[in-house]
């Protein structure tokens, strides 16, 4: 074949001469460039058919179970019930959770709401007042020590008085009568 400026190919060879001049031969080489073409899109076809390719999947996935319980069925129905428990977990959770938000916004789910805050208010201000008395307890018990701590050195002390007011009076006792020997004496 020639360019469309109808000069020949810039290898210098003519198509003409390459490829086949019979007529029947070229129609053959078509019809088979045609089936190349209709199976290369036959198969981006497939690839791209995301739905046929997830059936496809899903029959396999289907064909894989079945024969895992061939080989073990304890096996394959300890799975379904698992499957089964955490179905209905999810189902429960997700069933609580909306009648909570429905008890909530309902003007009876209001008034529970407020009676629990007024609860949580309530037993807080009893945490302080009994840490407060807690404390007071503890203050108070201080407070007895401290004044049995003064008074027993007070007593000591009173006692070290009286004993140092002994002292000195029998000091001046035995002064006075050692003055008198002495008066005595002489």
């Amino acid at each position: 074949m020639s360019t469309p400026s109808g000069s020949s190919r810039p290898d210098g060879s003519d198509s003409a001469a390459t490829g086949p001049s019979d007529p029947d031969a070229i129609k053959a080489e078509i019809e088979a460039t045609r089936e190349q073409l209709g199976r290369t899109v036959d198969e981006l076809s497939q690839r791209l058919d995301v739905p046929a390719r997830a059936k496809e999947g899903a029959a396999r996935a289907k064909d894989t179970a079945v024969e895992t319980y061939r080989e073990s069925p304890p096996a394959v129905i300890g799975a379904g019930a698992a499957l089964a428990g955490l179905v209905s977990l999810v189902t429960w959770r997700r069933r609580r959770r909306r009648r909570r938000a429905a008890a909530a916004s309902t003007a009876s789910g209001a008034a529970l709401a407020q009676a629990r805050a007024e609860a949580r208010r309530a037993r807080a201000q009893a945490a302080r007042e009994a840490a407060r008395a807690q404390r007071a307890v503890a203050r108070d018990a201080r407070r007895r020590a401290l004044a049995q701590g003064a008074a027993k050195k007070a007593v000591a002390t009173k006692a070290t008085t009286a004993k140092a007011t002994t002292a000195k009076a029998t000091g001046k006792a035995i002064a006075k009568s050692g003055a008198a020997k002495g008066k005595v004496r002489r």
